[in-house]
């Protein structure tokens, strides 16, 4: 595993922090915690497009203008419901213009990349491709999918094709390159780069992107002040942005060790923003505070959200934890985790499928799925911390200490309920 330069300081401010650290100030983002995304306006802008359809039938392009703001409500509440709307219009326009507009391909791949059905969407690009037209657009989108779908021979050829270091979009890939290879400096240097970029160029969009995913990696690096500043930075064009405000609930709940003032911030954008996802924050903010019940309560709202259909393999990963770590439900785990692999053939889903035989305890067929499809090839803390618990179990003592150092580093982003569990390895 490659240790990157921000290990030593990590550690250090952990041990010099010991549960006294302090960076956020509820007076600097307070006044947003009211903030929230005005879902009736937003059906409202959709529903005039819905209008000039009943008025005009034939105007197909009043089908990805609704798209777009059905695209919008969810962006902006979670809504599930809204990106299938969405995805119908776009079939509709692709299906009227017969695949030849490229615009409408890829706004279809981009729905598909929400849902998580990189696959669908890579065939979309493949035309996209094909038509020829707005090349460089195309192949950023297909740079995103093989990297999704672990074809990174592939994805690192696409970045090679449309490199320009003065160029935002290639900018913020040349980052996720870097943070796949696990290269943490190279990502954060050119984030920065591209935050430069949309800063002058003073566009909201470009700005609010730039700041929320530099903070992201900031957050990873342990400079968690410049984290939550550009959260702030975020939440000053939008003071709706629900993902801004999840970061500050993360940094006062891992970093400051409060739950009371996370479990607010999150209560707060629930009031207009949905994702299953937040079931599980405030389910590991409970067992923290050793809240069975509430955490309980919250497991069962996340069960009976990621039912929805609609929701389809976007849960996946999640699911596989949920039936390994707290339903303890390994086979189920299994079947999940193996449909991952087919959907999306990466080390994470590996990884996925090694923890699941683990949890059955087939450690010796873990500890081939890991060896074969996963060691060394990525380096999220939650990956690691599977190998180091496999490693462990087959006795390789000396790969085991280096991952716990790893993961030492890796605390913040883990979360508290993980400190013990890497002090035991």
């Amino acid at each position: 595993m490659i240790l990157n330069k921000y290990l030593p300081l990590i550690i250090v401010l952990l041990l010099l922090g010991c549960g006294k650290n302090t960076v956020t100030n509820s007076n600097d983002y307070s006044k947003y915690l009211s903030e929230k995304a005005d879902k009736s306006a937003l059906i409202a802008n959709a529903q005039q497009w819905t209008d000039k359809l009943n008025e005009n039938p034939n105007q197909y392009p009043y089908l990805g203008k609704r798209a777009a703001a059905y695209t919008t409500v969810f962006d902006a509440t979670g809504d599930i419901d809204y990106l299938i709307k969405a995805e119908k219009d776009l079939k509709q326009a692709v299906e009227i213009t017969k695949g030849k507009t490229t615009s409408y391909l890829k706004s279809l791949a981009s729905n598909y990349i929400s849902q998580h059905r990189f696959k669908e969407a890579l065939e979309l690009l493949k035309l996209a491709e094909e038509n020829g037209d707005k090349l460089t657009g195309t192949q950023k989108m297909l740079f995103d999918v093989h990297l999704e779908l672990g074809n990174y021979l592939l994805a690192e050829s696409y970045l090679k094709d449309f490199k320009n270091m003065s160029d935002f979009d290639y900018l913020i890939r040349l980052a996720k390159w870097e943070d796949h290879k696990g290269n943490l400096e190279g990502a954060i240097i050119n984030m920065e780069k591209a935050k430069t970029i949309a800063e002058a160029s003073n566009l909201k969009s470009m700005k609010q992107w730039s700041y929320t995913n530099l903070a992201d990696f900031y957050g990873h690096a342990g400079e968690i002040e410049k984290s939550y500043n550009l959260y702030l930075k975020a939440l000053a064009l939008d003071p709706t942005d629900a993902y801004a405000k999840k970061g500050i609930a993360w940094i006062t709940f891992s970093y400051e060790n409060n739950p009371i003032i996370a479990q607010n911030i999150i209560d707060s954008v629930k009031t207009y923003y949905t994702a299953p996802d937040y079931e599980l924050l405030i389910a590991e903010i409970a067992e923290y505070n050793e809240d069975e019940s509430t955490k309980i309560t919250a497991i069962g709202r996340y069960n009976d959200m990621v039912r929805d259909k609609n929701y389809g393999d976007m849960y996946n990963a999640y699911n596989v934890i949920m039936y390994t770590d707290e339903m303890l439900l390994p086979e189920r785990a299994i079947e999940i985790a193996e449909l991952e692999v087919k959907n999306r053939p990466t080390p994470q889903s590996y990884d996925l499928l090694a923890w699941s035989y683990f949890k059955k305890g087939n450690i010796k067929k873990a500890n081939a799925i890991i060896e074969k499809h996963v060691e060394g090839q990525t380096f999220e803390p939650a990956v690691l911390y599977h190998i180091a618990e496999i490693y462990k179990a087959m006795g390789k003592k000396d790969q085991v200490s280096e991952l716990k150092n790893e993961l030492v580093a890796s605390l913040y982003e883990l979360g508290p309920t993980m400190e013990s569990k890497i002090n035991q390895l």
